[in-house]
């Protein structure tokens, strides 16, 4: 009854930007927890960015000072701006929310950083 639409993934190289969103959609009663994850294949899935539904924010250190995490609760909208990208940051990258125990994902965009 919850949908995550991830968008903005691509090809970039080091050092430069990326902007993705997720939209929220369906049953949704109030402002939800958020986050991001990404995951490469044959590995857990590791959180990125978190944002809670008062706007605390927390981050991964290997994304500390790079990457910002921000929500647009009028739109049900969460965003991951990534600055200064490195290889590493090759994943699959998830959004997430939170209901209580319960947990919605969405089905992830491709962020590639390479040279």
């Amino acid at each position: 009854q919850v949908q995550l639409v991830e968008s903005g993934g691509g090809l970039v190289q080091p050092g430069g930007s990326l902007r993705l969103s997720c939209a929220a959609s369906g049953s949704i009663f109030s402002i939800r927890d958020m986050g991001w994850y990404r995951q490469t294949p044959g590995k857990e899935r590791e959180l990125v960015a978190d944002i809670t539904r008062g706007g605390s924010t927390s981050y991964a250190d290997s994304v500390k000072g790079r990457f910002t995490i921000s929500r647009d609760n009028a739109k049900n909208t969460v965003h991951l701006q990534m600055n200064s990208l490195k290889p590493e940051d090759t994943a699959v990258y998830y959004c997430n929310l939170r209901m209580g125990t319960r947990q919605y994902w969405g089905r992830g965009t491709q962020v590639t950083v390479s040279s």
